[in-house]
């Protein structure tokens, strides 16, 4: 909206613009036209003026020229007609001695931006393709693209086109960047510019040549190049070697989503490329730009999804500043929750720890949350932070540690004894609802390890009236009866008053109707109610390791130097804390129904379609599978194992497997000892999250295990197992397993094939095959053997003794060791 008095101010101007005297003293007259402008961009509507600036062009003083170009520019549209004046004087500066008359002249023509005034552009333009001066080359190829920009639905004469396409030669390096944009503008619905062979190497020999974001305009339009052979792959990633270590993050990123994308099939190559930007990309995160940190670091959480290691060893390069922002604090420490190894975690958690009290609250919170997520490997060390971060009686700190631990608990069952002793007694510091809603949680499923759960519980539902929050409320309810399944004596009274209250008075529906289907629910019987409600306590499927499995890069590549790493939540991090109770996440049924479906499916395939070889292979698990279908099993995960637990019964068992014998052994009533093969040689390849999360389909807990690719693989778990003998008997049994595989049959083949040749190691075979018919061996036994020799070592351990039930237990942990050793 203009200015108050600017009717005024625009008669001043005129009058002065159309005095003699003022147009005959240069100075004065261009000093006029900088009011001029200078009320233009304050807000005054000056294109009352237009006609008088119309004259003003017309001088040799290129200051003058520009000054009114940018008013001529501003009000064209509002004064198309008296837009034709300027013309003339344009079309004659285009022909100017001086080549910046020409370009400014030029760039200005096409300015204007009036349909009417095409016809007069067109000539200049395809003129100043041809001009000597290389400034005025550069203007009339942005001019072609900005005139077919005006009329999208006329199409520009194919010889501008090929014009534009000789101009790609041109030795200025500006013009060729400025006819792979403007060729792009134009050919858009053909797919923009062809990129071929000689056009390829012809610009990536010239890519030293250009600017920082031409380099970046041409490794953008490269990306939809393939080369034709391998030969001239590796020679386009000879050319872009130096770019890739470029000290301009800019084309350091571009180079490198150029070399992902020609390299989508050769994915060492890729890993090589991203080893060598780690240099580059740590230069930018100590920029001194806040923006070009943030973005270094959000393009690092990407590269790490494929070469987790990648920054190991600089990790204190990502050490919070005191007064970095609170965005790039929190980028930060989402990294380092990826950089915990052995090495460093104490380093790690100690930094983590100062994060905790920090001033802003968002980066606290995310200091306390990573903590978390490193405690799922290293549980011990992160509680104990945890639980001295709860004696400082901060509101929101203690709000956010006591989410952390109930989602910690979800994942690590066998932190609840720990959790539940912390957390007694904070409920007076917690004021907000997520951390109420974590607390009653945590009081509910663990209810019957706290003491004082029923008074911390008549406290809340004393309150329950002044309680805004309708999640709380039904947490709360969900709680009382949690506990009162397993303490009723101490909850029925307060269990009555709270469903009184949430039937007769609650106005909020979801709450009345959840108290509702409790009350109905506890008419149908205690045990009917504890079905419902005594649901499983953790999903350990979600992972106790910390980061993610290395993800094939061409997962994230297409997004690499893109803005969508920078959008929150884009990258797939763990959140911190969870809205509701875990176990009503929103999660899809689906992949379950797969795995499961999957299971079964792999292990009956196997059964039927193998060869006899695999089938004789797999005798011992198809019996054991139909003992299993005989009697009626169930695994469980609770009572949950510590780690330090299962260690002590491990070597306890084992001390006594040694010092009896396994004969003694299969006598012992209360024990049961045994030893399988199982042949998948190939599950020691299997990602510990893949292998964690099939295992928790079928309530199998894994504790501790090797990583993939590494020999001897070993792996530790344990299931609880529920055998139905007949109607009314139910016995449950603790069976400890390990699972090894050595590798010696990969060793051997590799020491062979050094030592050996293809003659000798043909005949050596045909040896052994005479001296197996010699001795009588049947197939069945060779079989066996080389089962032994290649497959994975199952061991367990059982107490107390159920046959049936080791038996179905080991057919199930066959079925998920085939169908994962399959995909």
């Amino acid at each position: 909206m203009p200015y108050i008095g600017s009717e005024d101010t625009v008669r001043d101007l005129r009058r002065v613009l159309s005095n003699p005297n003022v147009q005959s003293d240069q100075l004065r007259y261009r000093n006029t036209i900088l009011k001029v402008i200078r009320a233009m961009s304050q807000g005054v509507d000056v294109s009352g003026l237009f006609s008088e600036m119309v004259k003003a062009c017309a001088t040799v003083d290129i200051v003058q020229k520009k000054l009114v170009y940018v008013f001529l520019c501003s009000y064209a549209t509002l004064n198309p007609e008296l837009s034709l004046l300027v013309i003339n004087t344009l079309r004659k500066d285009c022909q100017d001695p001086n080549p910046m008359v020409r370009s400014l002249a030029l760039r200005n023509m096409t300015n204007l931006r009036l349909p009417s005034l095409v016809e007069y552009v067109e000539q200049p333009l395809t003129a100043g393709l041809r001009d000597r001066a290389a400034c005025v080359r550069r203007v009339a190829v942005l001019g072609w693209a900005k005139l077919h920009n005006l009329q999208t639905n006329s199409e520009i004469d194919a010889a501008v086109v090929n014009e534009l396409y000789s101009l790609l030669r041109d030795p200025d390096p500006v013009v060729m960047v400025n006819c792979l944009r403007a060729l792009e503008e134009i050919l858009r619905e053909e797919g923009g510019v062809a990129i071929n062979k000689p056009i390829t190497h012809h610009l990536l020999n010239r890519l030293k040549e250009c600017d920082i974001w031409g380099q970046c305009e041409v490794l953008r339009i490269l990306q939809r190049y393939r080369p034709q052979s391998e030969d001239e792959l590796f020679n386009i990633l000879s050319l872009l070697d130096v770019s890739l270590i470029s000290p301009h993050p800019p084309v350091m990123a571009a180079t490198l989503s150029l070399f992902l994308s020609l390299c989508s099939g050769l994915p060492a190559v890729g890993l090589a490329a991203l080893e060598r930007v780690r240099g580059p990309l740590l230069a930018a995160c100590g920029n001194t730009s806040r923006e070009m940190q943030f973005t270094a670091l959000c393009h690092i959480q990407l590269l790490l999804r494929s070469l987790p290691g990648l920054m190991g060893e600089h990790y204190k390069r990502f050490f919070c500043g005191y007064a970095e922002p609170a965005y790039i604090k929190q980028r930060k420490i989402e990294v380092l929750v990826e950089l915990v190894n052995d090495d460093n975690v104490a380093i790690l958690l100690d930094e983590l720890r100062g994060y905790c009290t920090d001033v802003n609250i968002s980066t606290a919170h995310a200091a306390i949350s990573a903590i978390g997520r490193i405690g799922r490997s290293y549980s011990d060390k992160c509680l104990e932070i945890l639980t001295e971060l709860l004696g400082l009686k901060q509101e929101h700190i203690t709000s956010a540690v006591v989410q952390t631990m109930r989602d910690l608990v979800w994942v690590c069952p066998q932190c609840s004894r720990t959790v539940c002793s912390a957390v007694e007694g904070c409920e007076a510091e917690i004021q907000d609802s997520q951390g109420r809603h974590a607390l009653l949680w945590l009081l509910g499923v663990y209810g019957e390890q706290v003491s004082s759960v029923p008074y911390t519980l008549e406290v809340f539902i004393d309150g329950v009236r002044s309680e805004a929050s309708v999640g709380v409320k039904m947490e709360l309810l969900t709680a009382t009866v949690r506990l009162f399944l397993c303490r009723p004596a101490e909850t029925q009274d307060m269990l009555g008053r709270l469903l009184h209250y949430c039937i007769e008075e609650e106005t909020n529906m979801c709450v009345s109707d959840q108290a509702l289907l409790y009350y109905r629910l506890l008419h149908c019987g205690i045990e009917e109610t504890r079905k419902v409600l005594q649901c499983r306590r953790s999903d350990p499927s979600l992972g106790v390791l910390i980061g993610r499995p290395a993800e094939p890069i061409n997962q994230w590549s297409y997004i690499f130097n893109t803005l969508e790493p920078l959008r929150p939540g884009a990258i797939e991090t763990e959140s911190a804390t969870i809205g509701g109770s875990p176990e009503h996440m929103t999660f899809d049924p689906k992949p379950n129904n797969d795995l499961s479906d999957t299971l079964s499916y792999s292990f009956g395939k196997t059964v039927r379609s193998v060869t006899d070889t695999a089938l004789q292979c797999t005798d011992s698990s198809s019996d054991a599978l139909t003992a299993s279908v005989s009697a009626p099993l169930s695994l469980s995960l609770s009572p949950a194992l510590s780690p330090e637990e299962f260690e002590d019964l491990w070597l306890q068992q084992q001390a006594l497997h040694v010092e009896q014998g396994p004969e003694k052994i299969k006598a012992e009533e209360n024990y049961v000892y045994m030893e399988e093969h199982v042949q998948c040689p190939t599950i020691f390849r299997c990602s510990p999250q893949s292998l964690q999360a099939a295992m928790q389909l079928v309530n199998i807990q894994t504790l501790a295990f090797t990583p993939p690719h590494t020999l001897p693989w070993r792996v530790y778990l344990y299931t609880n197992t529920q055998n139905k003998h007949s109607a009314d008997t139910c016995h449950g049994t603790l069976i400890l397993g390990e699972l090894l595989y050595t590798g010696e049959e990969i060793q051997k083949k590799s020491k062979d094939e050094e030592n050996v040749g293809v003659e000798a190691r043909q005949d050596k075979r045909e040896e052994e095959r005479e001296e197996d018919t010699a001795e009588g061996r049947s197939e069945k036994e060779r079989v066996k053997k080389n089962t032994a020799e290649k497959g994975i070592k199952v061991t367990l351990k059982q107490q107390p003794r159920d046959e049936k039930a080791l038996k179905g237990f080991l057919s199930v942990l066959t079925t998920v060791l085939h169908a994962l050793s399959s995909e």
